[in-house]
C-alpha cells in the first residue's frame, strides 16, 4: 500500500509516498480503508521535531515512527478476533495517533466510532483531535456550566470552530477572539460577541469571563488572571513559544494554589465515549466541522505547509478519493 513517511526531521519536503506493508489487525483492532486524514499541528510537529522536546519522545537523531497523520475517517475492512462492536463494510472514523496518511490504517476498537450518517467522509476526519480538546477542554478542565461566560482565543482554528459551537451547545455565552477575516465565520457558528484581535488589546479589554479557553498561547498569566472571574479557569490547549508553555506549567501552577483563579494546560485524550458524546452533537447539526481546504494525497506535504502558515479557517483534509464529499 502507499504511505507517507519522513525518516528524517525537516519541513513537510521530507515527506515522500512509499509502498510499505499493509497492516495487519491485531485481535482488538480494525483494519480501515481510509477515504479522509485531518492534519494537525502535531503532525508539523512531528515532522519538524519542534520544539526540541519532541525530539525525547520520538528519537533523537531521526524519527522512531516515520508516519504521521492521526485522524481518519474511512471504511472497516478486516476486524481482529476479539472485535465485537464492527464489522467489515461499517463506515467508521477516530484518532489513531499516527499512520492516518496512508491507504489502510489499523485502529484499536476503543478508539473509533461509527461515522454518523449525516456527514461525509471529510468532515467525520476533521472531528477527533481538535473536537477532542475542545470538548475536554471545556467540560473536564473547565467545568463549564449553562449560563457561564467563556472566552475562546482562537475561534477560526480547527480546535476554535468546534470550541464555540460545544460551548453554545452546553448553553454558554460565547466571546470569541479572531481576525477580521474571521469575524463572519465564528459569528455564523454560534458566537454572541466577538473581539478582533487586530483592532483591541485581549489583555486589556476591560471584560472578565468564568472560562477561558486559549488555543494560541500568546497570553501572559497576568493577562489571563486580569480576563478571569473570581473562581474562574483558563485552560491552554495550545502554545505560541517555549516560554509561554514554560510560564503556564510552572507561573500558571504555583498562582492556581494560591488563589481561586485556576490556570493550566490540557493535552487531549482519544477515547471512544467522547465520540459518541461527539456524535450526538453532529447528528443533531449542533455542531458541523468547518473544512478550510481538501487536497488529493498526493499533496498532502502541501496540506501541511498550508496548515503551518497559520492561516487555516477551520480544518485541513487530505483525501484519499476523488469523491471528497462521499458518504
Amino acid at each position: 500500500m502507499k504511505a507517507f513517511v519522513f525518516e528524517e526531521y525537516g519541513s513537510p519536503d521530507v515527506l515522500a509516498i512509499k509502498e510499505v506493508a499493509k497492516p495487519t489487525p491485531k485481535d482488538d483492532e480494525v483494519l480501515i480503508k481510509v477515504q479522509a486524514t485531518a492534519v494537525n499541528p502535531l503532525d508539523w510537529h512531528r515532522l519538524r521535531a519542534d520544539p526540541f522536546l519532541v525530539r525525547f519522545s520520538e528519537g533523537l537523531s531521526k524519527p522512531k515512527n516515520s508516519f504521521i497523520g492521526a485522524d481518519i475517517a474511512g471504511v472497516v475492512e478486516t476486524v481482529g478476533k476479539n472485535v465485537t462492536q464492527f464489522q467489515p463494510g461499517d463506515a467508521v472514523y477516530g484518532e489513531i495517533g499516527s499512520g492516518g496518511l496512508a491507504e489502510y490504517a489499523c485502529a484499536a476498537e476503543k478508539v473509533i466510532a461509527p461515522k454518523p450518517d449525516n456527514i461525509s467522509f471529510v468532515e467525520a476526519a476533521a472531528v477527533p483531535v481538535a473536537a477532542f480538546t475542545a470538548l475536554q477542554s471545556l467540560r473536564d478542565h473547565g467545568q463549564l456550566q449553562a449560563g457561564q461566560t467563556v472566552l475562546i482565543n482562537g475561534a477560526s482554528g480547527g480546535i476554535g470552530t468546534y470550541a464555540v459551537q460545544i460551548a453554545k451547545a452546553m448553553g454558554a455565552e460565547v466571546t470569541a477572539v479572531c481576525s477580521t477575516r474571521n469575524l463572519d465565520l465564528v459569528q455564523s457558528i454560534g458566537a454572541d460577541h466577538v473581539i478582533d484581535y487586530t483592532q483591541a488589546d485581549l489583555a486589556q479589554c476591560g471584560q472578565q469571563f468564568d472560562l477561558i479557553l486559549d488555543n494560541v498561547g500568546n497570553l501572559s498569566v497576568a493577562a489571563y488572571k486580569r480576563l478571569l472571574k473570581d473562581g474562574g479557569t483558563a485552560v491552554v490547549a495550545g502554545f505560541t513559544t517555549m516560554g509561554r508553555m514554560f510560564q503556564v506549567m510552572v507561573v500558571g501552577g504555583i498562582s492556581s494554589k494560591f488563589g481561586s483563579k485556576k490556570i493550566g494546560s490540557m493535552l487531549a485524550q482519544p477515547n471512544q465515549a467522547d465520540l459518541l458524546a461527539l456524535n450526538a452533537l453532529l447528528e443533531s447539526g449542533q455542531v458541523k466541522s468547518v473544512i478550510d481546504r481538501c487536497y488529493p494525497f498526493t499533496e498532502a506535504a502541501e496540506a501541511i505547509r498550508y496548515l503551518e502558515n497559520g492561516r487555516a479557517r477551520g480544518k485541513v483534509v487530505v483525501t484519499m478519493t476523488q469523491d471528497s464529499n462521499g458518504r
